[in-house]
Formats: structure tokens, C-alpha cells, sequence
């Protein structure tokens, strides 16, 4: 049975076989770009005041369809950061996701936030691209990844002083995840199967998840009765997109997911 996850990673992974591009290349160039902004150091700072939020920027789903396809970056963005959030996610995927390059810079140069590319990295040029758009973070999956290769992505993003947020989804990727030297993992309680949401994943695998991990609890977040959930089993962040998107007022959507655990 061919999933989402399947047919997504396939056309990724065609796509890095069909670039010509040199990696050395690629790699002193992305060493050359901009500072970058501390996404996993925003979140610690936001988590210590009581909940950081990393609010999605994400036009389409696979699953959902069309989200805010006409939404405009900037002013999301703008307004995400008006609402307390720490740090930015931005669908860069266009195939899937309807996002691209242009909504993450756009988003980037809006705000002062640290940026998470999030899509479907399966080659270490996808890292170095990331960089040079502006990202300041990338999604390592590791259902997509095999060990080796998650070890090597996670060695080149510290490279290029990026972070990596470690995605996984049950007991057997948070061993490899931690094994890679993960320390900002965050738990979708996304199937990737069935794109179905369990919104008690995160809270079954909090107590499995070592000290010095910052924590992040990703889909089904839709309020705060959900966030006090997460916060009372130990993340330190969520990350939110479909609630924040669909909303007419994303700023004021950020503000209740924030201000309850912010004094």
C-alpha cells in the first residue's frame, strides 16, 4: 500500500537524481550566506517562559486540500511574530504543499524570527539550499531517512550552523533519533499512513524523551486546552499550522496558544 509519505519522498528523491548541481559547490556558498537566527535557542528561551510557538506558514495538505492558498507571507508572518510566536515553520514543497522558495524569504525578511524550512530533505544539497534561501532550521524525518544518512544531514546542518528539528513518530525512531545525536526532536502525531491525527501520541512518548531534548509537539494542536496537555507532559513547544492558516486573525490565534503560560 503506497502512502502519502511514499509518493512524496519518491518524487523528492527523483528530483535530487536529476540535479546536476556540485555539492561542493553548494556547501561553500551556503557557508558564505547570512547569520543565522537560533531556532532551537528561541524555543529554549520560549519554553522557559512557558510555551514556545513555532507558527506554520502552509498553503495546501495533501490530506486537507487547500488551506489559505492566496495567503500572503509577509503578513502572516508579521502577525505570528505581533502574537508572541518564537519561531516561523514555512512549506517550501510546491507539489504537495503549494508552498515554495518565495514564501519562506518573504516570510524571513517580514519578521526577526528564526525559520524552519520544512520540507522533505533527502539530500545534503536540499541542507545547503536551505541555507541559502535564508532557513535558519531544517525537518529531518526520520521514517524517510536511513541511519546514515540522518547522522550526515544533522553533522552538515551543524556545519553551517543551522539547526535540525528530528521528526519522528513512535518508540523505534525516537531511539534512532537520539542515537543520530538529536537534540530538538519533534513528535507528529501525524500518521503517516493515513495522514490521521492521534492527538495522545505526543503525551505517550514525553516520558521517553531524554533530558537536554527540546521538545516539540507537532499537528492536531488546535487551542489551548490542547497546549496546557502538552505542557504539563513536558514540551517545551508545538508547532502549529492548520489552526493558525484557516484563522481570521492568526495573531490573535498565536496570542491564546502563548498567553496562558506566559506571565
Amino acid at each position: 500500500m503506497r502512502t502519502y509519505l511514499d509518493d512524496i519522498l519518491a518524487a523528492h528523491r527523483a528530483a535530487a537524481a536529476a540535479d546536476d548541481r556540485s555539492f561542493e559547490a553548494l556547501f561553500e556558498q551556503a557557508r558564505a550566506a547570512g547569520p543565522v537566527r537560533g531556532f532551537r535557542a528561541a524555543l529554549e528561551r520560549g519554553g522557559a517562559a512557558g510555551l514556545a510557538v513555532i507558527a506554520e506558514i502552509k498553503r495546501r495538505s495533501p490530506s486537507k486540500g487547500n488551506l489559505s492558498a492566496n495567503l500572503d507571507p509577509a503578513a502572516v508572518a508579521g502577525a505570528y511574530e505581533q502574537g508572541g510566536a518564537s519561531c516561523l515553520s514555512v512549506l517550501t514543497d510546491a507539489e504537495f504543499f503549494g508552498g515554495s522558495v518565495d514564501d519562506l524569504v518573504a516570510a524571513r525578511q517580514a519578521c526577526a524570527l528564526p525559520v524552519l524550512r520544512k520540507d522533505f530533505t533527502v539530500d545534503g544539497r536540499d541542507i545547503c539550499d536551505a541555507r541559502l534561501m535564508g532557513a535558519d532550521c531544517v525537518l529531518l524525518i526520520v521514517a524517510a531517512l536511513g541511519d546514515d544518512e540522518l547522522s550526515e544531514f544533522l553533522a552538515l546542518a551543524r556545519s553551517l550552523g543551522m539547526d535540525a528539528l528530528v521528526e519522528i513518530h513512535d518508540e523505534s525512531e525516537l531511539e534512532r533519533a537520539v542515537a543520530a545525536g538529536a537534540d530538538l526532536i519533534g513528535v507528529n502525531q501525524r500518521d503517516l499512513v493515513t495522514f490521521a491525527v492521534d492527538t495522545d501520541r505526543a503525551c505517550r512518548l514525553a516520558p521517553l524523551l531524554p533530558d537536554g531534548v527540546i521538545r516539540v509537539a507537532e499537528s492536531g494542536i488546535q487551542g489551548p486546552q490542547d497546549t496546557a496537555r502538552l505542557v504539563a507532559a513536558g514540551y517545551h513547544a508545538v508547532l502549529v499550522g492548520e489552526a493558525l492558516v484557516t484563522s481570521a486573525d492568526p495573531q490573535s490565534a498565536v496570542r491564546q496558544l502563548v498567553s496562558p503560560f506566559h506571565s
